[in-house]
């Protein structure tokens, strides 16, 4: 996460909370200096039921929102700097004038800063692999096809 020329007020820790498919995620602490490295992987599993055509994944997947926070430990719950919002079909399978068809291509996205944050808007730059796999249920056991 890169922030050009800011300089945070308090000097505690900062983490990236991470919440897609229902589930939330997080890096470990880093300094409070920009730039800021996470170098994590973050895995997120699941598993859609009753889901026969990709098409109609896709457009479960729109209903759905994909959630990043930018969050400094500070007492007494820790403080969010910045958020991202975007629905999940766009954050995992992303328009691809901006993937070029790679798999795990950098990305780049403006974070939206919080009314308590000074300075310009975090920029973050990360990857997604997505992986879309079928699988059969038979006898209360799963089997990949």
């Amino acid at each position: 996460i890169t922030c050009p020329g800011v300089l945070l007020k308090d000097k505690q820790e900062l983490y990236l909370n991470v919440f897609v498919l229902g589930q939330y995620g997080k890096t470990e602490c880093v300094p409070a200096v920009f730039p800021l490295f996470f170098q994590e992987r973050l895995v997120f599993e699941k598993e859609f039921a009753n889901i026969v055509d990709p098409g109609d994944l896709a457009k479960l997947l729109e209903f759905d929102t994909a959630v990043l926070e930018l969050i400094q430990l500070v007492p007494p719950v820790g403080k969010v700097l910045a958020t991202y919002e975007e629905n999940t079909r766009d954050f995992l399978f992303p328009d691809p004038k901006l993937a070029h068809g790679r798999r795990g291509l950098e990305r780049e996205i403006l974070m939206k800063r919080s009314p308590s944050f000074t300075g310009i808007a975090p920029k973050l730059r990360f990857s997604t692999i997505s992986i879309i796999s079928d699988s059969l249920l038979s006898l209360g056991r799963s089997h990949i096809q």
